[in-house]
């Protein structure tokens, strides 16, 4: 363990932790909520990467689309972290005691931190790119450096929550 939980927490989430034990229905809602938000928001945000990889070299009008498209994206990947957090916090609380002391479960979260800094930076180059998206412009490359950055950190903060189930 590497901090004993605060007392105080452990007492406070009690009585969820008796609920989510208890009710294979609501860990099974909950899971699901959890899991399949990244599914669906980690997936969109993959392809759009995928896009973005490739996107430099096509021409303005499709360059120009697909910068307006990012922004429709996020908006979806965003409402998906939501779920994903509030669906996180729950199973935390269920176990607090078992994730506060995890290493993975830290671990985790760091990777969580990463990937929304990640995608705050990509807003901001999305909006460099919307006043110019040429394929001269400068912030493709940052844009492709995010968007390497976004695969590799959905996928290892994926791999993370399932080391997680299997040994924390």
């Amino acid at each position: 363990m590497l901090i004993a939980p605060p007392e105080v927490l452990v007492k406070l989430f009690e009585p969820w932790n008796k609920f989510y034990s208890d009710s294979k229905l609501t860990e099974t809602i909950v899971m699901f909520l959890h899991t399949g938000a990244v599914v669906f928001g980690g997936g969109i945000a993959i392809a759009a990467d995928r896009s973005t990889l490739r996107a430099k070299n096509w021409g303005d009008p499709e360059r120009r689309h697909h910068v307006a498209e990012l922004s429709n994206l996020h908006r979806v990947v965003v409402g998906s972290l939501t779920v994903t957090i509030i669906s996180g916090l729950l199973m935390l609380a269920s176990d607090f005691e078992t994730f506060w002391g995890s290493w993975i479960y830290w671990a985790k979260m760091a990777l969580v931190a990463m990937l929304l800094i990640n995608g705050a930076r990509m807003l901001t180059v999305e909006k460099g790119l919307a006043a110019d998206s040429s394929g001269a412009s400068p912030y493709w490359g940052r844009l492709r450096s995010n968007a390497v950055m976004s695969i590799t950190l959905w996928l290892a903060t994926t791999l993370a929550g399932f080391a997680l189930l299997n040994f924390a």
